[in-house]
């Protein structure tokens, strides 16, 4: 079934597929027939995954995700993800498997349950782009789960993440708010060169009609714009 539903979406995208089941029989079917190069989703820590799948990665030349949990577990210490994560690296490498055909998952966690969430993350990404030089992924919306408004919290976590060394995560395209954030993080980061990828999205782009948006002006003061010591001290009467 993986093999046959491969053939059908490879024959209507031209972009290298995902092929993420637990069977390494599944797998291995799904890399003969997969054209380009596909990424493998996922090994783990685990000595038997280790073992069922990097022999197959270095077989077939094709990148991996990695992760960063093991026989343990997730753990909640990210120097203990982090060092999970390392072991993977070092046990493809073994294999003839490059750091950079390497997408280490540093796992993200709720931030409404774990306050530390956000910096953990952040800490682990510089860890694993400069001491192991591999690339990264997440589930994105991972950070938001059990929030209300999840989408602006997404978006807040964007530009952060790719600032700390994040390549890519499993998101979902189709909100402009987040996706908004990630062109705009490229543009800052560096990596949209000269700003085309902005521009040829953003070219037709038409700020909000006068009135379109919400007024926060509050009630009986001037709709006009006022700035410097006039606005400050009407600030400083109202309140």
């Amino acid at each position: 079934l993986l093999v046959r539903t491969m053939e059908i979406v490879q024959g209507l995208v031209d972009v290298p597929l995902s092929i993420d089941s637990s069977v390494t029989a599944a797998i291995e079917a799904a890399l003969k027939v997969a054209k380009g190069r596909p990424l493998v989703n996922s090994v783990t820590g685990e000595e038997e995954k280790l073992e069922a799948i990097l022999p197959l990665c270095a077989k077939y030349d094709v990148p991996v995700v990695a992760i960063s949990n093991d026989e343990t577990g997730i753990s909640m210490d990210p120097d203990v993800r982090f060092a999970v994560a390392k072991k993977i690296v070092e046990r493809a490498m073994d294999y003839g498997i490059k750091p950079h055909d390497i997408v280490v998952d540093p796992l993200v966690m709720p931030i409404g349950a774990l306050g530390d969430a956000g910096r953990q993350v952040f800490q682990l990404l510089y860890r694993l782009r400069n001491e192991l030089k591999v690339n990264t992924t997440c589930g994105l919306s991972n950070i938001s789960f059990g929030l209300p408004h999840r989408h602006g919290i997404n978006a807040g976590f964007i530009p952060m993440v790719i600032g700390a060394g994040m390549t890519s995560a499993i998101m979902n395209p189709c909100r402009p708010q987040e996706m908004e954030a990630v062109r705009a993080a490229n543009v800052l980061n560096g990596t949209d060169p000269n700003c085309g990828n902005w521009i040829m999205t953003y070219r037709d782009h038409k700020p909000a009609e006068a009135g379109a948006a919400p007024s926060i002006t509050p009630p009986g003061a001037s709709s006009g714009r006022r700035g410097g010591r006039a606005a400050r001290a009407g600030a400083g009467a109202a309140s």
